[in-house]
């Protein structure tokens, strides 16, 4: 009955003392605010989401 820890929804409660990512403020993603205009000269905005490439979307910063 060894599953791992992902498909248990159990977590690591050691992880809670790390620091958490800068970047992304321990959500491990990153939210990117845009604006565009489109042809009929009207502003579209957008927010796009991405993974956090400083920690690898985990919110931890790596120790070192």
């Amino acid at each position: 009955m060894n599953q791992p820890t992902d498909r248990t929804s159990a977590f690591d409660a050691s992880k809670l003392n790390h620091a958490k990512c800068p970047d992304c403020l321990g959500t491990g993603e990153l939210r990117i605010d845009s604006e565009n205009i489109n042809e009929n000269f009207e502003v579209e905005k957008q927010t796009v989401i991405t993974p956090c490439t400083r920690c690898n979307a985990t919110g931890f910063v790596p120790a070192g």
